[in-house]
């Protein structure tokens, strides 16, 4: 597989707390997460190793072709990517985003049943990383924090 090490950020998500987000331009990115976003349970979501939440929507889309019923933002995470090779990427890895946010991947975010409704068999284990490697949304700590919007690039770094 051709690794594709850069991106652009398609979609940024926020919410009140639970799923889905809804889609929003632009957005500060502070160590703590995004400004204006929520999350209900802080035992599995936030935090400093949780700050930000991110996923393909190229792994959307499969699932679209699938059957489920998903779209951005449904599963909750805060920035939807295109162009990375998403199965290529793994904790400990860095991202950049737009001109000043840096991100370290920490770890692949466990899907809850929350987001069972976003899957035609209600089998949300379809994006865990692992039954199924290389789906799963990832969690990110902060190292530079900024403003990003809808059309940065986003690399690994």
């Amino acid at each position: 597989m051709k690794k594709i090490s850069s991106g652009q950020i398609v979609q940024i998500n926020i919410s009140d707390g639970g799923t889905p987000k809804r889609p929003i331009f632009e957005v500060q990115i502070t160590p703590a997460g995004l400004t204006g976003d929520r999350q209900r349970n802080l035992k599995y979501h936030g935090g400093p190793d949780r700050a930000v939440c991110l996923w393909s929507a190229d792994i959307i889309q499969t699932l679209q072709n699938e059957g489920h019923p998903i779209a951005p933002g449904s599963t909750g995470e805060n920035i939807t990517v295109a162009g990375l090779t998403w199965a290529q990427l793994e904790p400990n890895m860095q991202l950049q985003l737009g001109d000043t946010v840096r991100l370290l991947i920490t770890d692949y975010a466990a899907p809850c049943r929350h987001i069972s409704r976003y899957f035609s068999d209600r089998r949300y284990s379809r994006i865990s990383q692992k039954h199924h490697p290389g789906t799963s949304r990832l969690y990110a700590r902060v190292l530079s924090p900024g403003l990003v919007h809808v059309g940065n690039n986003i690399q690994l770094t």
